[in-house]
């Protein structure tokens, strides 16, 4: 495997990686208003914090991966960095305004002092987790497409390129799957009575994303949806995105929260595969010319083995301080967990 090769497979596993930790930020998110009720051992305790409460300790740290998939892209993809970023501007400025409020909107809930401020800031919650999920979805399909490249190499998304069936339908498919992600999540973390709030919601969310997901699927067969390099790897690689829904519903319909949120870290994942699997050599395709390449978009020889060095260290350091953050957390929120929000 060629350098060029380990850093694109590194620049996906990044990607990947934060849709499973960022993922599940997202769907928490977008669940606060529909896990009510109180938990019995603290009145004060809403159902609503308690949800929240079970992703507090990892909440901002998640975003580790998105801040290292951009350095990523930066330092050794500068020309695909180059064309795709501000041809994305405006889905780009749409998740970045999403992770602003509803980050913000988290911390600063339990800090209204009336009724109205707190379904305030829930609303931007929501807002902050439903919006960058449509967003991520929506960026993922345009890829799949392929985007509208012109002679010069740069592209410029409109309303009609975005708002096509396809597209949309990969939009509409990430949103329940975040959820559910977010919902098992929920389920394996909180105290019995809201895992059990959340193990309801999570097996209709997954039946609804296993729906939505047949849309984009059946588009591509009758050749309006995904532009593919490698057809039948994308195949594989859908059908075990299928797998892995039907895997989380059934382990989580039956209580087993540990194994039904591995199974949905795995279709959460799978969208990133799919796409850099499918176009592989290509790292962007484009539906009115010649697509660009692996060789094309990547730094030269020296810069790269430059950035070796650096993620050779940077790299475990992650992982590392991930698995210790998961160690020091594990385990079911409840009575006696502190509060952070």
């Amino acid at each position: 495997m060629s350098l060029e090769t380990c850093w694109l497979a590194l620049l996906g596993l990044l990607l990947a990686g934060y849709f499973v930790l960022g993922g599940y930020d997202y769907g928490v998110q977008m669940l606060h208003p529909f896990l009510g009720g109180r938990d019995r051992g603290d009145p004060e305790r809403t159902g609503h914090h308690a949800a929240l409460e079970a992703v507090a300790p990892f909440f901002l740290g998640n975003e580790v991966w998105l801040v290292a998939f951009a350095g990523v892209l930066f330092g050794a993809f500068p020309h695909l960095e180059g064309t795709l970023l501000p041809g994305l501007y405006p889905l780009i400025v749409a998740i970045l305004v999403g992770l602003v409020l509803g980050n913000a909107a988290v911390q600063l809930r339990g800090r209204a002092r009336t009724e109205r401020g707190r379904r305030r800031w829930g609303a931007l919650i929501v807002f902050g987790g439903a919006v960058p999920a449509l967003c991520w979805g929506l960026l993922l399909g345009l890829l799949l497409h392929g985007v509208p490249r012109r002679a010069d190499g740069s592209f410029h998304i409109a309303l009609g390129d975005v708002f096509t069936p396809f597209v949309v339908a990969c939009g509409v498919t990430v949103v329940p799957l975040f959820a559910a992600h977010g919902a098992a999540f929920v389920a394996l973390r909180s105290a019995p009575a809201l895992a059990s709030e959340a193990q309801r919601l999570g097996t209709g969310l997954l039946r609804a994303a296993g729906a939505a997901a047949l849309l984009p699927v059946l588009l591509t067969l009758f050749g309006a949806g995904a532009a593919l390099t490698n057809p039948g790897t994308s195949a594989a690689l859908t059908a075990l995105f299928g797998m892995a829904l039907t895997g989380a519903w059934w382990c989580l319909s039956r209580g087993r929260h540990g194994r039904a949120f591995a199974a949905t870290c795995c279709a959460t994942m799978l969208p990133v595969p799919i796409v850099g699997a499918g176009h592989y050599p290509y790292v962007l395709i484009s539906s009115s010319g010649p697509g660009m390449t692996v060789g094309e978009a990547v730094t030269d020889g020296a810069t790269l083995r430059i950035l070796t060095v650096f993620g050779i260290v940077l790299i475990p350091v992650i992982l590392a301080y991930q698995t210790w953050s998961w160690w020091a957390f594990r385990g079911r929120t409840g009575r006696r967990h502190p509060r952070y929000f």
